[in-house]
């Protein structure tokens, strides 16, 4: 029981975590899109900004994915 209540707390914590992330690298991909529309090379920095974030979200889908995977495994097992 305590397992599945601690599971629960990190999986809320991953999802808040990819928020915040996807809400940053939405910045840069505004400055990315702005570039675009105006036929411009887009800053370097944007672009390196929007690569990290990316980066970062993909590693806490994947940690989140692991963590829904452990709670349904503890689900089961209780029941």
């Amino acid at each position: 029981m305590f397992e599945k209540t601690k599971l629960k707390k990190k999986i809320a914590t991953a999802k808040q975590t990819i928020a915040m992330l996807e809400q940053k690298r939405s910045r840069s991909q505004a400055a990315l899109l702005d570039a675009f529309l105006k036929n411009s090379s887009p800053n370097d920095e944007d672009v390196d900004f929007f690569n990290k974030y990316t980066e970062q979200i993909e590693l806490e889908r994947n940690h989140l994915k692991n963590l829904l995977k452990q709670f349904e495994e503890a689900k089961k097992q209780k029941a």
